[in-house]
């Protein structure tokens, strides 16, 4: 009984992080990433491709039917994001069909537009009824080196396989503390 519980999960949580393009809000393409002013603090688009790999880790069957994974993410960056990210995702997956969730952390390590650092970024993503939202967010407080002080949010999207980023953010410099 396990195993097509695992399958399940492992199915769902590849939707969430691979899926439909439904998850991503309006999309700029790569090259159109002119900082925008709001208010004072300047807000820039970083745009690439990335390369995920999911390895499937275990797998529990909760009471009614739920299905429970977890993944590991390996991923690598190409454009104005160079770098690579590790991680771990928990997704769920109901008895209702198209409905389901996962959540996961990934650690990011590259140059963002020439600046050397590391970051966390948060993924929550929910379908519900075939409906799917994800928010993935930069862990706030979590830069490193020359990206410290980084806030923002980054937008998936995937077209024809290939998958695309749009990571909208600030860089505030950090006092020494």
């Amino acid at each position: 009984m396990k195993k097509p519980f695992r399958a399940a999960a492992c199915l769902l949580a590849g939707i969430f992080l691979l899926g439909p393009a439904a998850f991503v809000p309006a999309w700029t393409p790569p090259g159109a990433g002119a900082p925008v002013q709001k208010g004072g603090v300047v807000t820039i688009r970083a745009t690439g491709t990335f390369d995920v790999k999911l390895d499937a880790q275990t797998a529990e069957e909760r009471t009614g039917g739920v299905a429970i994974s977890r993944m590991s993410i390996d991923k690598h960056f190409h454009g104005d994001l160079e770098g690579t990210s590790k991680g771990q995702m928990l997704a769920a997956g109901t008895g209702v069909k198209g409905s389901a969730g996962y959540v996961a952390i990934e650690q990011v390590s590259g140059t963002l537009h020439g600046r050397t650092g590391t970051f966390v970024l948060q993924h929550t993503g929910t379908m519900t009824r075939g409906a799917p939202r994800l928010s993935v967010t930069v862990v706030p407080d979590s830069g490193t080196g020359q990206l410290a002080g980084l806030a923002g949010k980054m937008a998936i999207r995937i077209t024809e396989g290939k998958h695309f980023y749009e990571l909208e953010y600030t860089l505030t410099p950090q006092a020494e503390s």
